[in-house]
């Protein structure tokens, strides 16, 4: 598609973050300011001429050469595109856009790990508001071509109660199970956060039931709020519908989008195996039981009223999967949704649903034009300056070729940007200047991207930022700090698979069929181990001692590591803890005479 219909998208979604967004704070306004309805002709007017000038931008090369009133325009754009983001993503993330925005005004007086080429300020301004690598660059192309669909679908499922039908279900098919309030969030979580996108907003939505239901069955305020905040920061990671950074990785590698998806089922499906197992040995440790059957929806009722959402999910997935219509199966879906849920229910419920539905992807889509066209204007700075080869280039010479310091280097980074930018504003820096240099060690292409992705994301339950964990205990009204380092105990396989499947491309089904079952059964098991370290209980054994549990928690790391070696030694450690467990376990007092006395004080 033309540049023209990416400014015609810009053109209907920008102005409607200064109606929405006031200039200070979040709440969402009524009647917007008279200045606020100025910037937001102003941005409705510089796109549209912008769109009627589409082909004379790329005839004229008006991005390097820009005459006067094209010039205005520009910069008009880049302020508001400028603010929209302040808005929209806080002053952190504006900070850093404006920083990237200005960086080629002096990049050519930096050292040599960001030293680039220097442009005076109307060139940029024009290369951000008229160029193939700026504002309507590779984010918003994503927004164009493929991203809308999937926000309609999202935005469908939750206007016509798809949140609630997943909570329900996840109470009829866990809530009666030892420990089933934890395992209730963790399976709604994962299922409304890989629809919604968003961590933070699963923590609220989902955050606000389930967090009082752990509680109450007897989980600690700081334990409910991890669990909560672990569960929907994974389903940001999982499929079918992983957030705009996945669509975004699938445009950086000219892939299609199912196949990020495919790679994305078992590194997703090992970090809920890890919060699961720990939750369930938690409750066994603790004694903690499940709710009672008559207080739980009744599975078959609870599926008869909502087959039209577990039937849109299918419907999803096997268009992405074997139609291959990654553009229309998110619209095919939520059109049939929308359609049956209306056709359901009362007059005046379908008028206040089809309200909150509109109301609910205009302002989506808003976000995320304002979010993603400031992106655009990070990749045209480190494009038009040159810094990500030089960038790339220094970190391969800092890490002297080895690979483990490369890996090391990139999760730090990750982590770090993750902490201030945005998850897609992280992966995209990264995806420019540290991908390059992973890739050129012999790395993944795709697995050097995903493992990008996850470490941007650890910030979101790692103090001292932890977002998702200080939401969650704001709610339970526990201590931030003391739910942020439980949220780490609880997503600790976050912090390891990446690596794993970087070096081990098997753990997302690239590879031959033998190295890629070895990798998962190798995995899945050393996610076991680890889970009854941390969480101290090993299912049929009980409690091992303080001692045992480093060592467990090595023979996981080792089982899970991508070598036969390594499996091979940890799973003789695995044996002779167990052997040690089991033996001491026949003789009664050996192991823990106070267990019983102090388990629930942690």
């Amino acid at each position: 598609m033309g540049s023209a219909y990416y400014y015609l998208l810009l053109a209907c979604f920008l102005p409607p973050v200064f109606l929405i967004y006031p200039i200070k704070g979040r709440a969402i306004k009524n009647s917007p300011p008279s200045y606020d309805v100025f910037f937001a002709v102003l941005a409705l007017a510089s796109n549209l001429y912008f769109c009627w000038h589409a082909e004379e931008i790329g005839a004229m090369g008006w991005e390097i050469y820009p005459p006067m009133t094209p010039l205005i325009c520009g910069v008009v754009l880049v302020v508001l595109v400028l603010e929209a983001a302040r808005r929209v993503g806080g002053p952190v993330f504006a900070g850093l856009c404006l920083f990237f925005a200005t960086f080629g005004l002096y990049s050519s007086h930096l050292p040599s790990l960001l030293q680039g080429m220097s442009y005076g300020p109307s060139r940029l301004a024009a290369y951000f508001s008229m160029g193939p690598s700026g504002i309507i660059g590779l984010p918003m192309r994503v927004v164009g071509n493929i991203l809308i669909g999937y926000m309609v679908f999202a935005v469908a499922l939750q206007a016509t109660g798809g949140g609630k039908f997943f909570l329900d279900l996840a109470s009829a098919l866990f809530g009666f199970v030892r420990g089933g309030a934890a395992k209730v969030s963790i399976f709604s979580s994962a299922l409304f956060g890989s629809i919604s996108g968003s961590s933070i907003s699963n923590v609220l939505t989902t955050g606000a039931i389930t967090i009082p239901a752990m509680k109450k069955a007897g989980y600690p305020a700081h334990y409910a709020a991890a669990i909560e905040a672990c569960a929907s920061t994974g389903g940001v990671l999982m499929p079918p519908v992983m957030g705009a950074t996945a669509f975004v990785m699938a445009e950086f590698l000219g892939l299609p989008y199912v196949e990020i998806c495919i790679a994305a089922v078992v590194p997703s499906a090992l970090y809920y195996s890890g919060l699961f197992l720990q939750a369930d040995a938690y409750a066994a440790r603790t004694g903690l039981k499940g709710m009672p059957r008559d207080q739980l929806p009744s599975l078959g009722v609870t599926v008869k009223n909502g087959w039209i959402y577990i039937f849109s999910l299918l419907l999803l997935v096997w268009m992405l999967l074997y139609m291959r219509w990654e553009v229309w199966a998110p619209f095919i879906s939520a059109a049939l949704l929308l359609l049956v849920a209306t056709t359901r229910q009362h007059e005046a419920l379908r008028l206040k649903q089809w309200a909150g539905f509109v109301r609910g992807v205009g302002t989506v889509l808003a976000e995320l034009a304002a979010l993603l066209a400031a992106i655009g204007m990070i990749i045209g700075a480190l494009s038009i300056t040159g810094v990500a080869h030089s960038f790339s280039s220094e970190i391969i010479k800092l890490a002297g070729g080895q690979v483990w310091l490369l890996l090391a280097l990139g999760a730090i980074t990750s982590f770090v940007l993750g902490m201030g930018m945005t998850i897609t504003a992280c992966y995209v820096f990264l995806a420019m200047v540290l991908a390059p240099a992973l890739i050129r060690s012999d790395l993944n292409p795709l697995a050097v991207h995903l493992f990008i992705m996850y470490w941007g994301m650890a910030s979101y339950i790692t103090p001292p930022v932890a977002l998702a964990a200080f939401a969650g205990a704001g709610i339970a009204g526990s201590d931030p700090m003391k739910t942020g380092f439980k949220s780490m105990q609880l997503g600790v396989v976050k912090y390891f698979v990446p690596f794993f499947f970087v070096l081990n491309p098997g753990l997302i089904f690239q590879g031959p069929p033998w190295e890629v079952a070895q990798a998962i059964s190798g995995c899945f098991l050393g996610v076991l181990v680890i889970s009854a370290s941390m969480e101290g209980w090993v299912l049929g054994l009980g409690r091992p001692p303080l001692w045992l549990r480093p060592v467990l928690f090595i023979a996981g790391l080792m089982l899970a590591a991508p070598e036969l070696m390594t499996d091979i030694v940890g799973l003789v450690l695995l044996v002779a803890c167990l052997l040690f467990m089991w033996t001491n376990r026949r003789r009664p007092g050996r192991l823990h005479k106070k267990e019983q006395s102090n388990v629930l004080a942690q």
